[in-house]
């Protein structure tokens, strides 16, 4: 989760704190749809699995706790 909160601080100069787990994160406007793309990269990166657009909605992207648990866990991206 380090570096995505670095991520997230590279791209809001202006924020002076790391992100909480739960907060807003698009609802506070520090990943903006211009970003996205590459947020999507660093993840798949961290995760190690490539991540389907067509199967993630936006709320899986919304806290730092949200995304941990939908990409960042051993078992996400498997299939039951």
């Amino acid at each position: 989760m380090k570096r995505i909160a670095e991520w997230i601080q590279t791209k809001n100069p202006e924020l002076d704190r790391e992100p909480s787990p739960t907060e807003d994160l698009i609802e506070a406007r520090l990943i903006d749809s211009l970003d996205f793309l590459e947020f999507i990269y660093l993840l798949e990166d961290l995760s190690g699995r490539p991540i389907d657009l067509q199967e993630v909605s936006v709320d899986d992207f919304r806290t730092l706790e949200r995304i941990a648990h939908r990409f960042l866990r051993p078992e996400a991206g498997t299939t039951s």
